[in-house]
C-alpha cells in the first residue's frame, strides 16, 4: 500500500498560480500510475492529469495548456502545477496511485477509483 501526503494547495486570484506536490511512501511497484484528481462541492470527482513511471503524461482536455503533472522519482514526489488559475479551478485536489500503467486520464479514472492509493486531499481555492 502507498501512503501519499498532498501538499500546496492555498487561496489565490484568478491569473495566479500554484504548485501541488504529493509525496509518497511505501511504494512497491517498478511500474505505477499516478496522478492528480479534484473535486469541487456538488460535483462530481474528475481527473487532472497522471504520469506514469516511464514518464508518459495525460492531461484533461479542459485543462490541456494550463496545467503540468510531473515527477521527481527519486523523492517519490509528485507535482502538479497550475497556471491562469480560474475560480472553477477552485476545489479539493487529491493524489492518487496505483500499479500498471496510466492510459489516458479518463481511461484511467474508474481503475484509480476502485483499486487505488489515495492521499487526503488539498484544497485549492482561486478568487475572482
Amino acid at each position: 500500500q502507498v501512503h501519499l501526503v498532498e501538499s500546496g494547495g492555498g487561496s489565490v486570484q484568478a491569473g495566479g498560480s500554484l504548485r501541488l506536490s504529493c509525496e509518497a511512501s511505501g511504494y512497491p511497484h517498478s511500474t505505477y500510475c499516478w496522478g492528480w484528481f479534484r473535486q469541487a462541492p456538488g460535483k462530481r470527482r474528475e481527473g487532472v492529469a497522471c504520469i506514469d513511471s516511464d514518464g508518459r503524461t495525460s492531461v484533461a482536455d479542459s485543462l490541456k495548456g494550463r496545467f503540468t503533472i510531473s515527477q521527481d522519482k527519486p523523492k517519490k514526489t509528485l507535482y502538479l502545477q497550475m497556471n491562469s488559475l480560474k475560480p472553477e479551478d477552485t476545489a479539493m485536489y487529491y493524489c492518487a496511485a496505483v500499479s500498471g500503467g496510466c492510459g489516458t486520464i479518463e481511461t484511467i479514472y474508474n481503475l484509480m477509483t476502485d483499486f487505488g492509493d489515495w492521499g487526503q486531499g488539498t484544497q485549492v481555492t482561486v478568487s475572482s
